[in-house]
């Protein structure tokens, strides 16, 4: 199992210098996943009770110096020990952690719950919520922009007086569905017609380029357009005009924090919550990981703003269906995170949403089929 990448900062290493020496690094080691369990600075004399490093708490405080020195640890008032910096923790996440497997029981749940959903929207759903509960972290889905999707299938529904419901399904199986006003009342079987020409002359493109080609086609051949096809196209453009390119993020989880020590002060409380409301945000954070490439990647101090603002870590990997990347999901939380649980958890939820999303979409390829038989059939009547 592959070591996470951390971001654009680049490795903790090229900061250090050197190489540490092998005491240096087992004791900076211990530091870290001592501040990790109990959220507090570490002393010489906490490690010194430590068996495996055979020093007295005067050598330790030493190393801890020289550590400091190296700008891998800080102390944040006289009277404390020492906590680890970013650099420490880029330093550990790309050379000092060891990662461990998902256990059995954890795959198994995952799998089980992931197997329950239904639609792609219930499964990206499912996925934020088993990251927080897991990891005990934020759980966070970065979804596909509904302009990006890329068409299979469209319906549709008459809802009474002008109101349609237009239902858009993606090749990955993610649902989108509007409400428009046809600013006049439309014979369903026209409907039907309208949904057939949609589904068969633009499935397999993006909404996006659905509507920027609809766009050229009615400004440049409008005249030659027969009177049905130039309506259906003034509709269709009117039902894609809807869709938001805003990319929606998913949280779950937030108030898990708030127990923890570094939320006793209130305006951190106020600043992370705020933070956690602006979708935009987080959904810029997330999108790092979209341009990235592939495997899982942590994000920390000055790489984003979230993460600097907050003092937090973002560990996040994407998600696809069909070779195709539609998001990225992961855990936000304070830096010292338990990344050696935290980043295996996280690639194998991408792998496994992907998948289900590969499924999702085979599943809905005979659903799609079918509707359209039974539209061609309602169309020939």
């Amino acid at each position: 199992m592959g070591q996470a990448s951390t971001g654009p900062s680049g490795a903790a290493g090229t900061r250090v210098g050197e190489p540490l020496p092998d005491r240096a690094r087992e004791i900076l080691r211990d530091i870290i996943h001592t501040h990790i369990a109990t959220g507090e600075p570490v002393s010489s004399r906490v490690l010194s009770k430590h068996a495996q490093h055979h020093l007295s708490a005067a050598s330790i405080r030493n190393v801890m110096a020289d550590l400091e020195d190296l700008g891998l640890l800080r102390q944040p008032h006289t009277s404390a020990g020492r906590v680890p910096t970013e650099a420490a923790y880029r330093l550990y996440i790309e050379s000092l952690m060891q990662t461990r497997q998902v256990s059995a029981s954890e795959r198994r749940y995952i799998d089980d719950q992931l197997d329950i959903a239904g639609a792609a929207d219930e499964l990206v759903a499912i996925a934020s919520h088993l990251l927080s509960e897991l990891t005990s972290q934020v759980g966070v889905v970065l979804t596909p922009s509904a302009e990006d999707i890329v068409l299979r299938s469209a319906d549709f529904v008459p809802l009474g007086g002008q109101r349609v419901l237009c239902v858009l399904v993606s090749q990955s199986g993610f649902v989108d569905n509007t409400v428009i006003d046809a600013g006049t009342e439309i014979d369903r079987g026209d409907l039907v017609r309208f949904s057939n020409f949609l589904t068969d002359q633009y499935a397999g493109r993006t909404v996006r380029e659905i509507r920027d080609e609809m766009l050229r086609t009615m400004a440049a051949e409008r005249r030659h357009l027969d009177e049905w096809l130039r309506h259906a196209m003034a509709f269709a453009q009117q039902a894609l005009s809807d869709p938001s390119p805003t990319r929606d993020v998913l949280v779950e989880g937030a108030s898990s924090l708030l127990g923890r020590p570094e939320f006793s002060d209130l305006e951190r409380v106020r600043r992370m919550l705020d933070t956690f409301a602006d979708k935009a945000r987080l959904a810029n954070v997330l999108s790092l990981c979209l341009e990235a490439g592939d495997g899982v990647r942590v994000y920390l101090g000055e790489d984003s703003e979230v993460t600097s603002e907050l003092e937090f870590s973002v560990v996040a990997a994407p998600y696809g269906a069909d070779g195709t990347t539609l998001g990225s999901l992961g855990v936000i939380g304070p830096s010292r995170m338990e990344y050696p649980r935290v980043v295996p958890l996280v690639r194998y939820l991408g792998q496994t949403l992907t998948r289900a999303l590969a499924r999702e979409q085979t599943s809905i390829q005979s659903d799609v089929a079918e509707i359209r038989t039974r539209n061609q059939d309602t169309d020939s009547k």
